[in-house]
C-alpha cells in the first residue's frame, strides 16, 4: 500500500475522472444496493497506480437545488472516506467505485454511515468469493 491509502484522507488521486471510466462503470460495472447507497464498482487498472477511484452521485432529478446535492456528495464522501481503511486493508486489484445516492430526501450523516459501512464489506465479501470461484 502507498502512504496515501493509510491515511484517513480523500485525496485528488483518488477521485474518479473521465467520461470513459463512468460509461464503462455503468455499462460492465457491478452493483451492490443497501438502501440509501448504491455501489457501482468494475475492475480496473490506472496509470498512476493508485488501487482505487471513487465518484459520488447525487441525482439532480431527485435533488433539484444545487445545495442539497452538494451536501448528499459531502455526507458520501466523508463517510467513504472513514471507512475506506476496510476495502484498502482486504482487496486485491483495481476497482474503480461508484456511490449512487438513491434515496428521495436529504439523509442524516448517521444514515449514510451506516449504509456504507455495511456497503463496503459487502463489496469486500464479494470480491472474496469471486477471487475463490
Amino acid at each position: 500500500m502507498d502512504e496515501v491509502s493509510n491515511k484517513n484522507t480523500f485525496s485528488k488521486q483518488e477521485k474518479l475522472k473521465g467520461k470513459k471510466n463512468f460509461e464503462i462503470l455503468f455499462t460492465k460495472g457491478k452493483r451492490i444496493k443497501v438502501y440509501p447507497v448504491q455501489l457501482c464498482y468494475h475492475s480496473m487498472g490506472f496509470k498512476d497506480g493508485s488501487p482505487l477511484k471513487v465518484a459520488v452521485v447525487a441525482p439532480k432529478k431527485k435533488f433539484k437545488k444545487a445545495i442539497q446535492r452538494n451536501r448528499v456528495k459531502r455526507l458520501l464522501r466523508e463517510s467513504y472516506r472513514l471507512n475506506k481503511s476496510l476495502v484498502f486493508n482486504n482487496i486485491e486489484g483495481n476497482f474503480a467505485l461508484l456511490f449512487v445516492y438513491l434515496g428521495n430526501t436529504v439523509p442524516t450523516f448517521a444514515q449514510v454511515e451506516s449504509a456504507m459501512s455495511q456497503l463496503l464489506k459487502k463489496f469486500i465479501e464479494q470480491q472474496s468469493h469471486e477471487k475463490n470461484s
